[in-house]
């Protein structure tokens, strides 16, 4: 096995140098990668992160004037960027339920140090929203899907959305130019590990790039269990079975998943491996709720409420001062210092994937 899918990523010494403004948090970790969910409702119920037993047609999601505006978010960006960020992702929930979400996208697309601008989305909108969301300046999407497997698909979605769909989406997305469109795969055990060669061999070819996500224990509603857990190289040992694969290097510093390439230059896949071998020490990513949270940790039990102190009259200036001194004083290691038994009984109350975003 190739030691990049099997070490933990290194601290980095320091911040780029050509960024006077960058901020590095306790343990030296830049401030890279800003998550924006834009609201907490989804049209899918996967079990996983929104299942149906509670979150059904009674559910309280967030009102309108609970989450922040468009205004609101393009104001946490903009602080953000100044500190030194350069990567925005917009994602719920479902993002393309925001029927304007094309607006938003503009208006991010414009803001200075912005090189990397994507979406995550469960597909079944997408090729209806594609093109508009190219022409906004969107560069790329990511479409979660667990198995190109009818039943499983089914299953997996809590009985919501329609594979043609998803299939139609992609095919979209690349269209339009928002390629290589990425795929996001939670894999568990039991439940679709068994389709994961089918998936790859659908992508073979394509530009595709698949990611092959261990099952997590966000939050505290998906009935985590260590169990359930399918490692990363047990994937890719079954996958070289199929087909040889070949490690390569990162996109860029504090990319999460350990990149393979097929021998026959059949396309790219990638796995994301945060159970059995955290990458915390390359952490660059805040996250910000659609009810204005900034959280520093995918399992967070808490953040910072920005959203009064936007609606409180906080000038840019005081904005970017109160960014820069959450990310000053963060220093989450949560993956790293996992315990499974901790995490099988939900001692730690975590935030909702579904409510701060992937």
């Amino acid at each position: 096995m190739h030691n990049s899918l099997m070490t933990s990523a290194q601290f980095p010494d320091e911040l780029p140098a050509e960024d006077p403004q960058a901020i590095a948090d306790a343990l030296q970790r830049p401030l890279h990668d800003l998550r924006i969910s834009v609201l907490d409702q989804c049209n899918f119920r996967c079990p996983y992160c929104m299942p149906e037993a509670e979150f059904h047609s009674d559910y309280a999601f967030l009102k309108r004037q609970q989450r922040l505006t468009y205004d609101e978010i393009v104001r946490v960006a903009t602080a953000a960027c100044k500190l030194g960020v350069s990567k925005i992702r917009l994602t719920g929930g479902e993002p393309l339920l925001d029927k304007n979400i094309a607006v938003l996208v503009e208006r991010l697309a414009k803001l200075p140090g912005v090189d990397d601008l994507a979406l995550t989305t469960n597909g079944v909108l997408l090729s209806a929203a594609a093109e508009k969301l190219a022409k906004a300046g969107l560069h790329r999407v990511t479409v979660s899907l667990d198995s190109v497997d009818e039943k499983v698909f089914r299953a997996m979605s809590g009985g919501r959305g329609d594979l043609a769909q998803v299939f139609a989406g992609i095919a979209a997305a690349e269209d339009a130019g928002l390629g290589p469109v990425k795929i996001n795969v939670v894999v568990q055990k039991g439940v679709n590990d068994h389709t994961i060669i089918d998936l790859l061999r659908h992508f073979r070819g394509s530009g595709t790039i698949v990611r092959l996500i261990e099952f997590m224990d966000v939050g505290n509603r998906n009935g985590w269990r260590m169990n359930q857990v399918v490692p990363s190289r047990e994937l890719l040992t079954k996958i070289q079975q199929q087909w040889p694969l070949r490690p390569v290097g990162r996109n860029y510093p504090g990319e999460v998943a350990r990149r393979y390439e097929y021998v026959d230059g059949a396309g790219e896949i990638g796995f994301i491996s945060s159970v059995t071998e955290p990458f915390c020490g390359d952490c660059s990513r805040a996250r910000l709720s659609a009810d204005g949270m900034l959280y520093t940790c995918l399992f967070a039990n808490q953040g910072t409420d920005l959203r009064k102190s936007l609606r409180n009259g906080a000038v840019d200036d005081e904005l970017q001062g109160i960014l820069s001194s959450i990310w000053l004083q963060r220093a989450d290691r949560y993956s790293e210092l996992r315990s499974p038994e901790l995490a099988e009984h939900h001692v730690l109350q975590k935030v909702e994937m579904y409510r701060m975003g992937g």
